[in-house]
């Protein structure tokens, strides 16, 4: 995958948004308004998901390619490298964690609300 895939895979999910809240360097992708990817412009081999704490070291200690995101409570974000030897699959999986754990933590009325808001397969890698 490369950044645009990355971008297009997120906006297939269901009911996400993209916006560049941060500036002209980022693009954020959002499930209900939360951040569940970051998407840097300026250095285009990275991007930044979400994560439980614990499968979030478990990848770092397992991924050279996986470290913890610059800039971000690095308890939850990962920040993934495109140019290493991950391949699509576990990205796909990494970023579907990342939206399944921000859809877990709306409230319980915004996804009653929004039945779209389905658990993604969350296959951990």
């Amino acid at each position: 995958m490369n950044i645009e895939d990355v971008r297009e895979f997120c906006l297939g999910l269901p009911m996400v948004s993209e916006d560049m809240a941060f500036g002209d360097e980022y693009l954020l992708m959002r499930v209900c308004g939360k951040i569940f990817a970051c998407i840097g412009l300026v250095r285009a081999d990275y991007f930044v998901v979400k994560c439980d704490a614990d499968y979030a070291l478990d990848l770092r200690d397992r991924y050279e390619e996986i470290e913890p995101a610059w800039h971000w409570n690095k308890r939850y974000w990962n920040q993934i490298k495109l140019s290493g030897t991950l391949n699509d699959d576990v990205l796909k999986s990494l970023i579907c964690h990342s939206y399944n754990e921000v859809v877990r933590k709306l409230p319980k009325r915004v996804r009653t609300e929004h039945p779209e808001l389905i658990a993604l397969r969350d296959e951990r890698v």
